[in-house]
C-alpha cells in the first residue's frame, strides 16, 4: 500500500476577488491609496480590467466609472504636469485630485446604496 495524499480541494478564493459588489469597493479603495501609493491605482485598474463584464447588473456600470475614472484623471494630471511650467498647473493638479477624490466618493456611495452609476460616460462628476 502506497500512502498518496489526498487529491488537493479547489482552491478558495477571497470574495474580493470574485466580480461584483466587494470587489469594485476594493477598487474604489485602491484608487484612493493610489494617491499615496501611485502603483495601487493600477492594480486598481488592472482588477476592473479583468471583471468588467463579468458582474453583470448595477456593478457593471462602476467598472466602467472606474477604468474611465482612471484614464481621464491620468489625462488631467498630465495636462496639469506641463502647466506647471506656468504655475497653474499647481492648482489644476489640486482640482484633479479633488476631482479623482469626489467621483470614488461617488461611487462607494452609490455602491453601498446598491444603485448603478447614473452616467458612468461622464467626464465630470
Amino acid at each position: 500500500m502506497t500512502d498518496t495524499p489526498p487529491p488537493a480541494a479547489p482552491r478558495q478564493t477571497d470574495r474580493w476577488l470574485e466580480p461584483g459588489q466587494t470587489n469594485a469597493l476594493v477598487v474604489y479603495i485602491l484608487y484612493l491609496a493610489g494617491l499615496v501609493i501611485g502603483i495601487s491605482g493600477l492594480v486598481g485598474l488592472v482588477i476592473a480590467y479583468v471583471n468588467r463584464g463579468k458582474a453583470g447588473g448595477f456593478v457593471e456600470t462602476h467598472y466602467t466609472w472606474q477604468i474611465r475614472t482612471f484614464w481621464i484623471g491620468l489625462l488631467f494630471a498630465l495636462v496639469s504636469m506641463v502647466l506647471m511650467f506656468v504655475a497653474v498647473g499647481f492648482v489644476l493638479m489640486f482640482a484633479v485630485a479633488v476631482w479623482f477624490i469626489v467621483r470614488c466618493i461617488i461611487g462607494i456611495q452609490a455602491l453601498q446604496r446598491n444603485e448603478p452609476i447614473k452616467n458612468p460616460q461622464s467626464w465630470l462628476i
